[in-house]
């Protein structure tokens, strides 16, 4: 994996620190046991602290030298010319001292940097290592990367389940911990699907592979959260653009210093006591701690600009079906006009039996408990998306849908009918107009519910946030003003089509400023791309609209949304927090070189020690557990 590579940037730092620290030592022993012994004009302790500054410091011109070849001005350049400068005005402990301290520093840093990408290291141990799978009538133990789609792996209490598939034997109790955050173990059975990375509480199962090796969920997770700790936030991308510039005016202010003062010492000194180095980790550190936290609640954000954006944004959208309710709507009622009940769900059902429509899929399930006999599959079947399905069943157009689906095939809606959708509509009900034969001949009203929390998340963001709150939908006027009220939204627009959805992120935008869009990440693609930050509310078991979404709740739990937002709120402030303080050292140390009471090798401690500060107060957020420790 390419995190657990970088965490090994600088394999022999610590041989190096370890050599440069006793030559430096020994140095200053032979300095107050032999101090007066030289050799062609350089005592014994001169010699080893030279010593000393080569063995840490050559590695440090390696990597300036390296980054001019790019035209790259970096930290590297700027103390490799206060070593060498050192060394040649003969100040040999300031050199030794600088050259320790800085990889020191580089050292400390890389352990840090590697302690707060634990989140994925922790993830890419999920993994197991070997499987047991059935080849040729026997149980065999393969590596898991052998494993070919299609063979049935055998799992049993204890072991962790190395590819996704479906259960074709056995129950057990899983902890799917991994994907989705949640600790509470997950019964499953026959047919249930299961995924790589998952943990058999009790029982024993045998699962046919569908995804294996790296095109598991768990592997394409682990993949987006190393993009993700890379990708540069806003924020880090200016602080990388200033020291682009911030580099060459320290090197050219120090030369300036110099003709002024003919100083060597104080100018050299400043060229350590400037390196921005605090400066340049101060986000990126911040922006990584801050997703591994997310990721092991199960919350997959794709980058640092998620993060910033979520702190930002002025406005929140939520979709309403799948979003806020449940998603999974019940039939409650079923009215007809002329036409026997059967036939009228017999028809309804064949309509719609290949629909992915959540409305589609109740008005199925409900027909199919009631009887399969009437259910026939329809010979053309087209859906239109936001109006509904129009299907030819033995001959017979049928429509269902929505009356915007019947005016568009000229279909009246007779005042009987149109007088019972109001009444339902007006106490909350979701109707769906059934016609044949250009007749209308059937309505069928359903009910869906509130995701469990989704009042007390609502009312936590009006209360713990300056954003507007609003709810978009498809459902009619009434439908969408009952669930609004029983949410606590205030705002809401309903009957509106995916493309009006996206008009009116635009508008949102356009009035308010930076808006999030939450929704199921199934219709709402071009609203979730449209908005500053899109976040998908996906349940296991449904793709993850990885493509679409900047953040995934993986486990369809939307209460998670209000940790996200104060997670971000926590990272974003964390990390200018790093940001002020790395500026405001390096003014106070500026201004204690120019006033000679900063010498250079503190000015190195100094920097290091805050590099170590800035990186400590940054693993906080791995720790972070909500807003009541923000």
């Amino acid at each position: 994996m390419k995190s657990l590579a970088k965490s090994n940037r600088h394999p022999n730092q610590s041989g190096r620190l370890i050599a440069a620290t006793t030559l430096s030592a020994l140095g200053l022993l032979s300095y107050l046991q032999y101090s007066s012994q030289s050799y062609l004009g350089y005592s014994v302790s001169d010699i080893l602290l030279i010593a000393a500054s080569i063995t840490a410091g050559l590695p440090i011109a390696k990597n300036a030298l390296s980054s001019l070849r790019y035209k790259i001005i970096g930290i590297d350049l700027l103390v490799a010319i206060a070593i060498i400068g050192a060394i040649i005005i003969g100040e040999y402990w300031e050199a030794a001292a600088v050259s320790i301290l800085f990889t020191l520093g580089h050292y400390l840093e890389a352990k840090a940097l590697h302690k707060t990408r634990n989140a994925l290291e922790s993830l890419v141990n999920e993994i197991p290592d070997v499987a047991t799978v059935e080849r040729a009538g026997q149980q065999t133990t393969v590596k898991s990367d052998e494993i070919r789609s299609g063979e049935i792996v055998v799992v049993k209490s204890g072991q962790k389940i190395p590819v996704d598939g479906r259960v074709v034997e056995g129950d057990a109790s899983i902890n799917q911990a991994t994907i989705t955050g949640e600790s509470m173990p997950v019964d499953v059975s026959i047919g249930d699907y299961v995924y790589s990375g998952s943990i058999l509480s009790a029982g024993f199962i045998r699962v046919a592979s569908d995804r294996v090796g790296d095109n598991t969920l768990l592997s394409g997770i682990i993949e987006l959260i190393e993009e993700a700790q890379d990708a540069k936030a806003p924020t880090q991308a200016f602080v990388e653009r200033f020291s682009a510039y911030y580099t060459p005016a320290i090197i050219l202010l120090s030369l300036v210093i110099y003709f002024i003062s003919r100083d060597v010492y104080m100018s050299l000194t400043l060229l350590v006591v400037a390196c921005p180095g605090a400066l340049v980790i101060a986000a990126p550190v911040s922006m990584v701690a801050g997703i591994g936290n997310a990721a092991r609640r199960g919350i997959l954000v794709k980058g640092g600009e998620a993060i910033e954006n979520a702190k930002a944004a002025t406005v929140i959208a939520f979709d309403k079906t799948g979003t806020l309710t449940e998603g999974e709507p019940r039939v409650s009622s079923v009215k007809t006009f002329g036409t026997p009940r059967r036939t009228l769900l017999g028809l309804a059902a064949s309509a719609e039996y290949y629909s992915e429509h959540p409305l589609g899929k109740a008005i199925v399930d409900y027909t199919t408990g009631e009887t399969t006999s009437m259910i026939v599959q329809s010979s053309k079947t087209k859906v239109i998306t936001g109006y509904g399905v129009m299907a030819k069943i033995n001959g017979v157009r049928v429509l269902v849908g929505s009356p915007r689906l019947l005016a568009s095939y000229k279909v009246p809606i007779s005042g009987t009918a149109q007088s019972y959708l109001d009444r339902q509509q007006n106490l909350g009900q979701t109707t769906v107009l059934v016609a044949s034969d250009s007749k209308v001949i059937g309505v069928i009203s359903v009910t869906d519910h509130l995701r469990p929390g989704v009042k007390q998340l609502i009312a936590r963001i009006s209360k713990n946030s300056n954003m507007l709150v609003v709810m978009l939908t498809g459902d009619s006027m009434a439908v969408a003003s009952s669930i609004a009220c029983q949410a606590g939204i205030k705002q809401f627009y309903s009957e509106l089509l995916p493309a009006d959805k996206l008009t009116r992120i635009t508008e949102l935008q356009q009035q308010y400023g930076k808006v999030i869009m939450v929704g199921d990440g199934v219709n709402d693609a071009p609203a979730l791309a449209a908005a500053d930050l899109g976040i998908a509310i996906e349940g296991v078991g449904k793709d993850i609209a990885m493509d679409t979404a900047d953040v995934v709740l993986l486990s369809g739990n939307i209460v998670k949304l209000d940790y996200f937002l104060s997670l971000s709120q926590a990272v974003v402030r964390n990390m200018k927090t790093n940001i002020y303080f790395a500026v405001g050292l390096v003014t106070l140390l500026l201004i204690g070189v120019l006033t000679e009471n900063v010498i250079m090798s503190l000015g190195m401690l100094i920097h290091v020690v805050s590099v170590i500060l800035v990186i400590m107060n940054a693993s906080r957020l791995i720790q972070f557990g909500g807003r009541h420790n923000a």
